[in-house]
């Protein structure tokens, strides 16, 4: 367990980030005055819990002195991964309860007819049709009294108290979910019961069951976590955490128990968000991120100084369509094993040493080479004392890559740089995917690399992307908890509208947006500041981009921002009309405004001093390496890093000028 110090501890005001990840838990504590601490513990995946109670004891906060705690947690994700959830029981409408199996009718994948979809996360046998149907212009088949005894009386057989609800069209009229919902907690006391049209209020209906059953299973897990987090901060005398959820916003622990699905990306979200806050403050708008962990690599996207917020995605194979920060996860860590597959070539992940054993270079018992220990091999890293608590041990890093270059006939360091060239292979794809696919053209980026790993692969993704400038943040190791640490409260609500840009009525649609305003609600401690999104797409085209507006403009204003807005992501317009599909409302509220400082009392960057200790404007030529307190930086040939006045480095390839 390390704990770095920027000054002295955080005083009255401070707010405190904590994101778990796969191997470690990382504290950042930020004063008003913009003083930062920071703290690095290993993961408790048994209990994250536990780890956040130890990154707390390690930081020597004083509970009464914290005003906001923010917490970035991986419980949603894992429950998914492994498979952990709770029982459901599906109602769904007759004649539509195979909407999961069916899903869009797309294959795994294209090419590849052995790989199937992940099964889903409700058994066909917990499926319980309910005899009714509504049609988008009425209803067709009346819910009768009959009816919802049948379903009561199935759901009872199962056994379960976890219900999710969805039936067909309630997002236009959900009267029946509603009405069911009614009559099932009144038979079956106790019962959780989670509705489409609370859930997802918009078309799709797979979609909306996938999102809606997504809720229920994970909702149990998440709220006993949560549950049991604030207790332990409570008894310590830590204010109840906020969490972070998908988008990119903080919701109180209570209201985030009954959005379990909204947390699936909630430690990555923080971490595109810090990255944002980071670019912005050294002059750059657009960013692609790269957050290297132990276990995984999270890449991410910043345009116009924000992240980019997508209507939803796939997290394990589950579509989940709840607004997210746009974030994809690689199986590409530092804890990523190598192994040989069977034709005799060299891998890297998707198997991971996590935080226990670890890679063997930790000493806790691992034996099997990791990207980490490839790293040591090569001289990137140094041996002895490390951040988390963790020592280097340089002699079982090499040990566990001699067996596998063994096997492979060659060197422990031409295996290893293999290694490494293999795991930035994977994760350069990923950046492709979140840039190139949406119209963003790589080179007109900055790359903000962080995560324990980020400066250390950052100079070999950019170059794999002909990429010139990267930005390696101050407290790059613990730029996640950073990012939690400085969001704000936000909430979110969203509607269906289904008319073309031409039929929009704002007064028409008063009782839709007055509907809204009152669904996302105020946040916590002050006015808010709202933000209106219209969901618009060519007709004929089967996604759609979220388009910023104000209630009142025309819709020839929305149809013209779409078309500008389509041409900058995707190089194209098309002369077809303009539909809209649904409306998004945020109301949030920024924290209070610190100014993270270079000198006197705020010191948060990463200083480069003189052997007088003196300040001094460092620019290193590689190869070299750098050891920043919580990470390491290693610039490469051709490459030249420069210490910012904000704090951290930025990083050019030779001739970019």
């Amino acid at each position: 367990m390390t704990r770095r110090r920027a000054q002295a501890s955080p005083r009255s005001g401070s707010a405190v980030g904590i994101d778990v990840g796969g191997t470690f838990t990382d504290l950042v504590a930020v004063a008003p005055d913009g003083t930062v601490d920071a703290a690095k513990v290993l993961s408790t995946p048994e209990d994250q819990s536990v780890g956040v109670s130890e990154a707390l004891d390690v930081a020597r906060l004083v509970p009464a002195e914290v005003e906001r705690l923010v917490h970035g947690t991986t419980v949603a994700t894992n429950t998914l991964l492994e498979r952990t959830g709770a029982r459901v029981v599906l109602c769904a409408t007759a004649g539509a309860t195979d909407l999961l199996e069916l899903r869009r009718q797309e294959r795994a994948a294209l090419y590849d007819l052995s790989r199937a979809h992940p099964d889903p996360l409700v058994a066909r046998e917990d499926v319980i049709a309910v005899a009714e149907r509504i049609a988008p212009e009425g209803i067709v088949r009346a819910l009768t009294p009959e009816a919802i005894q049948q379903v009561v009386d199935g759901i009872a057989a199962t056994g379960t108290t976890i219900v999710a609800v969805s039936l067909l069209h309630a997002y236009r009229d959900p009267s029946h979910e509603r009405a069911l919902a009614a009559a099932i907690c009144a038979g079956l006391p106790g019962a959780d019961v989670v509705l489409g049209s609370e859930v997802l209020p918009e078309i799709r209906e797979y979609e909306r069951t996938a999102t809606t059953v997504a809720e229920a299973y994970l909702r149990p897990r998440v709220a006993n976590y949560l549950r049991r987090l604030t207790e332990r901060l409570e008894s310590a005398g830590y204010p109840a955490p906020r969490v972070m959820t998908s988008g990119g916003g903080v919701r109180v622990a209570d209201e985030a128990a009954r959005s379990a699905a909204s947390l699936a990306l909630s430690g990555p979200a923080g971490g595109v968000v810090g990255a944002a806050h980071i670019a912005r403050a050294a002059g750059f708008e657009r960013a692609l991120t790269i957050d290297i962990g132990g276990t995984s690599a999270d890449v991410g996207l910043v345009l116009d100084g924000a992240p980019l917020v997508e209507p939803g995605g796939e997290v394990a194979g589950i579509p989940i369509a709840l607004p997210r920060v746009l974030v994809e996860t690689v199986s590409a860590g530092g804890g990523s094993i190598l192994w040989v597959d069977d034709g005799g070539a060299l891998r890297a992940g998707p198997r991971s040493a996590g935080a226990r054993p670890g890679p063997a270079a930790f000493g806790h018992g691992g034996t099997e080479a990791t990207i980490t220990d490839a790293h040591l091999v090569l001289g990137h890293l140094g041996h002895g004392a490390w951040s988390g608590g963790v020592t280097m041990h340089a002699d079982a890093a090499r040990a566990a890559v001699e067996r596998v270059a063994a096997r492979l006939g060659t060197t422990p360091e031409r295996t290893a740089a293999a290694a490494i060239d293999a795991a930035d292979a994977t994760m350069a794809r990923a950046l492709r995917r979140v840039s190139v696919e949406r119209g963003i053209d790589p080179r007109d980026c900055v790359l903000v690399a962080f995560g324990g790993g980020g400066p250390l692969h950052a100079c070999g993704l950019a170059e794999r992307l002909e990429m010139t400038r990267v930005l390696v943040p101050p407290f790059a190791g613990v730029l996640s908890a950073m990012g939690l640490a400085l969001s704000g409260e936000r909430r979110e609500a969203m509607a269906s509208v289904m008319r073309f840009a031409t039929e929009l009525d704002w007064s028409a649609l008063g009782a839709l947006t007055d509907l809204l305003t009152r669904e996302a609600g105020e946040p916590t401690g002050g006015a808010a500041r709202r933000e209106w999104w219209l969901r618009a797409r060519y007709v004929g085209q089967g996604h759609e981009l979220d388009v910023p507006c104000a209630p009142g403009e025309d819709g020839d204003t929305v149809a013209r921002a779409f078309a500008a807005l389509h041409a900058d992501r995707y190089g194209f317009v098309l002369d077809r009309p303009v539909e809209l599909v649904s409306a998004r409302h945020a109301a949030s509220r920024a924290p209070r405004e610190v100014v993270l400082q270079r000198r006197g009392t705020s010191t948060w960057r990463d200083d480069v001093r003189a052997d007088d200790g003196s300040l001094t404007e460092a620019v290193v030529r590689g190869a070299s390496v750098i050891a920043l307190p919580d990470a390491t930086l290693r610039v490469a040939p051709g490459w030249t890093a420069r210490a910012l006045p904000i704090g951290g480095w930025l990083l050019e390839r030779a001739g970019s000028a």
